[in-house]
């Protein structure tokens, strides 16, 4: 088959040697967080992990993200030994970051393959599309803001969700449902998206195709089996030493509050706007405002959400309407089990999660625009819902680099995506032969035209006439404007994904 270019290992290389220029960029808490844990795992034994607390960063992934950790201390020794001590906090030599921003790069390699795969697998004239939606996820902005400026190993772990969904397609449901198994052992937010697996494995693999009712035993007992024999190997040992209630209080950390410190743009951050505003109009509508709440200056930080005039919002109400909203998408995925409409079922499972889960991190938007990114050239129904999605969700990104060095990084190469992939996927993307009941085309257009001035503002105006004052409000109008595309993208693919 003739080969399309530029090729995925071309974009990948040149990728590569952009990424190695921003080795000396700003780093976030997160690269504290992955070095520390590189000393936890290396200096400590298994059962101290999830107990130490020398630094504040303590672990709080899955053991196979402490194996992980553990690997790369190996090769860190080499590197710098120093890094790999747990009292040298927030130990930065030019060794460590450099072999920290080297092993996101090589770890990404996962990614590459995974993509690669997805391309080898698409036949026929979408074999095109497949390779500019997966060139479009290895050269995400939103992959070089969390994993290469700010700090994380995302790009690996997508590699892995990236590489399931494609043997999901290609029929291979066990080897599918083990890797997202071992997925779920390293990053439990993936969590988010087990229910579209569990429908879907269970109504394609554990059930007749004929009747739902002749309960294909033996595929039930090899999958249950191998998804036991991972977790087991994962969490076994240290359920024998009883530090499973120790590890889920690091996992699950319910006391923090509903929204994140960067505000992720979910129906939260619009709900948190809303109530701002309403401060000011309540005493004229004759609406009580909590005295109390007034104080809460920086609206939104971690464990400080109070709302002044809306009721307040506990973890009980974004678990119901998460619940509510995936099941709603599982319904039709249990009835009509496709390859495109398991990924579809990923995507707003991930939605989800997103817009109404408690203390969502900004960073979760990628479970979102990824898993979506695959089918986004469907047909150009299928685009419209995600051209919002793919402004608002690198957009809201942006707060993450708030230094002014790495603004016109995130600025200048977050347009050029956009700007590149769009206008690709415009002429890539056939038409449907079914109508839209919603037309999201035509809010976006809109909607894309007022993102430039609200970054200059956020950016720049709003510092020179506020001074230090409102710290608040450019990151709530951020949030507050991503959410709203966010939304948008969601109500239009749930029409799209009911419709098809």
């Amino acid at each position: 088959m003739t080969e399309i270019y530029p090729t995925i290992a071309q974009c990948a290389v040149v990728a590569t040697a952009f990424k190695i220029l921003l080795f000396p960029a700003y780093k976030s808490t997160d690269f504290e967080v992955h070095r520390n844990w590189l000393a936890i795992t290396n200096s400590l034994s298994p059962w101290e992990w999830y107990y130490e607390k020398t630094s504040e960063w303590t672990l709080d992934y899955p053991p196979f993200f402490a194996y992980f950790e553990w690997a790369l201390s190996q090769a860190a020794k080499l590197a710098d030994p120093a890094m790999l001590r747990v009292h040298n906090l927030n130990y930065d030599s030019w060794q460590t970051v450099y072999f920290q921003r080297f092993t996101v790069i090589a770890t990404e390699l996962v990614l590459v393959y995974a993509l690669q795969l997805y391309v080898e697998t698409t036949q026929g004239v979408a074999r095109r599309a497949a390779q500019a939606a997966a060139i479009s996820i290895l050269l995400s902005p939103g992959l070089l803001i969390i994993d290469h400026i700010h700090f994380q190993y995302n790009g690996a772990m997508y590699g892995i969700l990236i590489a399931s969904l494609v043997l999901a397609r290609k029929k291979k449901l066990l080897a599918s449902g083990l890797v997202f198994a071992a997925l779920l052992c390293m990053k439990h937010i993936y969590l988010y998206l087990a229910p579209a697996y569990f429908a879907y494995l269970l109504r394609v693999y554990c059930l007749s195709p004929k009747s739902v009712f002749d309960i294909q035993f033996w595929n039930c007992v090899k999958l249950g089996g191998g998804i036991l024999t991972i977790f087991g190997a994962a969490f076994g040992p240290f359920a024998i030493r009883g530090q499973i209630p120790q590890i889920l209080s690091r996992l699950f950390p319910f006391s923090r509050g509903l929204c994140h410190a960067y505000w992720a743009p979910n129906v939260w951050a619009m709900y948190s706007f809303t109530d701002r505003v309403l401060i000011y109009v309540a005493p004229r509508l004759g609406l009580p405002v909590k005295a109390e709440a007034l104080h809460s200056v920086t609206r939104g930080l971690v464990g400080d959400t109070a709302f002044a005039v809306l009721p307040e919002i506990t973890p009980r109400i974004c678990f119901g309407l998460t619940v509510v909203f995936q099941v709603i998408p599982l319904i039709k995925l249990f009835r009509n089990p496709t390859p495109d409409a398991f990924i579809g079922a990923v995507t707003l499972c991930g939605y989800a999660s997103f817009l109404f889960g408690w203390h969502v991190h900004e960073k979760a938007i990628l479970l979102v625009i990824i898993p979506f990114s695959l089918i986004a050239l469907k047909d150009r129904r299928h685009l419209g819902a995600f051209r919002p999605l793919a402004v608002a969700g690198h957009v809201s990104l942006f707060p993450l680099l708030f230094t002014p060095a790495e603004f016109p990084i995130k600025t200048v190469y977050t347009i050029l995506w956009l700007v590149g992939f769009l206008m690709a996927f415009d002429r890539l993307a056939p038409a449907s032969n079914r109508r839209r009941t919603i037309l999201v085309d035509r809010f976006s257009i809109l909607y894309i035209a007022i993102s430039i001035p609200l970054i200059i503002y956020c950016s720049f105006v709003h510092q020179i006439i506020f001074r230090k004052g409102l710290e608040f409000l450019p990151l709530m109008f951020m949030s507050s404007y991503s959410a709203v595309g966010v939304f948008a993208s969601w109500v239009g693919f749930m029409d799209v994904y009911f419709t098809s």
